[in-house]
């Protein structure tokens, strides 16, 4: 039998992990290199990571039933420091893998509302998903191109879903407190 929120709960402790490891990445930064200008859709670190938290925030309020819409972006740059950042991101993090391990098929069809300010716009929850999961992967990978010139290596970032990545995501898991069995359901 196919499990439909499988991919989802897959999707989200992967996301978990590459933030983590995103975020590791980023004690070694020199002072000033968080905030210096770089090429990328945002101008830099800081704001594509603020970026990145403000939405899930969006996303993961409306997907939660909650109606927190464009207040979430009030403040676009909400966190200077990268630790305070990470930490709400864990936090944002934690809410979306509790979300996808709770949803069946059911849920994954059902309509959620997202309020946009103006207009509330009707879409369903695995639509939802996906977008949010793509959202996460672009500007990380974002994150990724733009750490490359700086004091620190950029990350691997895509070694979490399937079985044969075991050795190489257990630094991640053991931060954020996963098993095996939590990864591998």
């Amino acid at each position: 039998m196919t499990d439909p929120s499988r991919v989802f709960r897959k999707l989200a402790l992967n996301n978990a992990m590459a933030n983590w490891r995103l975020h590791a990445a980023l004690v070694g930064l020199k002072p000033g290199e968080f905030e210096s200008p770089r090429i990328g859709f945002f101008p830099s670190l800081k704001t594509t990571l603020n970026h990145i938290l403000i939405v899930d925030w969006f996303y993961v309020d409306a997907l939660e039933g909650g109606t927190l819409g464009p207040k979430a972006w009030e403040n676009e740059q909400p966190f200077d420091n990268p630790l305070a950042l990470y930490g709400a991101q864990l936090d944002v993090d934690r809410r979306l893998i509790d979300l996808c391990t709770t949803i069946g098929a059911f849920e994954l069809t059902r309509v959620i509302a997202i309020h946009r300010g103006s207009r509330v716009q009707y879409d369903r929850m695995d639509d939802v998903l996906s977008h949010l999961f793509q959202h996460q992967t672009h500007h990380r990978g974002q994150v990724h191109a733009m750490l490359a010139g700086t004091s620190v290596k950029p990350p691997q970032l895509d070694e979490f879903i399937t079985g044969d990545d075991a050795d190489n995501r257990l630094d991640a898991m053991k931060a954020l407190g996963l098993s095996e069995d939590d990864v591998m359901l």
